[in-house]
């Protein structure tokens, strides 16, 4: 469960929201130019936080669906432009493109407004971890073995979305929190269990394979930290349904938090975003 635990309720102003810092930012499956994107709090956490290193682990624009169909609102732009804005101001940030918007690959090696293009980058703690960052669809077996598959299921989870969607706003007519459909089924149906469960092994195994310490990918929709077998597997979650990133704390400690932090500064209620005050604990 992700959570973000405020502290004696103290009011901010607008003006006076800070800028958190972080050493190392990760975000993937963001999803730009589908309509079930949250670009609006990704726009805020992007607002509220700052970092020397920030990596887009893949599915940032997703090119499958604006084949299929244009959408692309003022929002979405607002958040490339953000992105854009950092990496002129001196963040380093890498985009590693993942399946969805797999066209990036054909610029692999390529700068654009200060944004490196790679297929995978490596990234070192700053306790000294040597960490391999990728989208993670090449270790997927439906992706690579059966892409009408991925495409049908692709279909299905748009439906699962909207589906929550009109789930979730019965839910606030009658006073009930946010609830992820998709996130109950992922967890709940056995063969999306074990589908996860062998994605994260694979990932694991390729890090320990190549020599690293620790992977950090994404495409999966499920964030996660953990050891397995020796090697800390990453997942930084997505932007559509979990809202959450993966940070590192300037002692080369990894988190991961979610927006919710973002959302109580927004508006304005004083929290704590280094620490155990926001922190993943488990999935419940």
């Amino acid at each position: 469960m992700l959570v973000a635990s405020l502290d004696d309720g103290r009011r901010l102003s607008e003006e006076q929201l800070p800028a958190y810092r972080f050493r190392s930012i990760w975000i993937s499956d963001v999803h730009l130019g589908t309509p079930t994107c949250q670009a609006g709090h990704l726009l805020d956490f992007l607002k509220h936080t700052e970092s020397t290193y920030l990596y887009l682990v893949g599915d940032i624009i997703d090119g499958w669906q604006l084949r299929r169909r244009w959408f692309w609102p003022q929002l979405h732009n607002d958040v490339v432009q953000k992105v854009l804005r950092k990496a002129r101001k001196g963040t380093q940030v890498t985009y590693v493109a993942g399946n969805h918007d797999e066209v990036m690959r054909h610029f692999l090696g390529l700068a654009f407004g200060g944004i490196e293009v790679r297929s995978e980058s490596e990234h070192v703690t700053a306790d000294g971890r040597r960490l391999l960052i990728l989208h993670g669809d090449l270790f997927d077996a439906v992706v690579q073995n059966a892409r009408w598959l991925a495409f049908v299921g692709d279909q299905l989870y748009l439906f699962t979305l909207k589906l929550n969607q009109w789930l979730n706003h019965v839910r606030a007519k009658i006073g009930l929190p946010y609830w992820s459909l998709s996130q109950f089924l992922k967890h709940k149906v056995k063969n999306a269990v074990s589908y996860i469960s062998d994605f994260e092994t694979a990932l694991a195994q390729e890090a320990r394979r190549r020599r690293f310490d620790g992977v950090v990918c994404g495409h999966i929709h499920k964030a996660e930290m953990r050891d397995i077998e020796g090697i800390l597997y990453c997942n930084d979650g997505d932007w559509v349904e979990s809202l959450t990133a993966l940070v590192e704390l300037e002692s080369g400690e990894l988190r991961l938090i979610d927006w919710r932090a973002i959302e109580a500064l927004r508006n304005g209620v004083a929290t704590h975003l280094h620490g155990v005050h926001v922190a993943y604990l488990a999935a419940d």
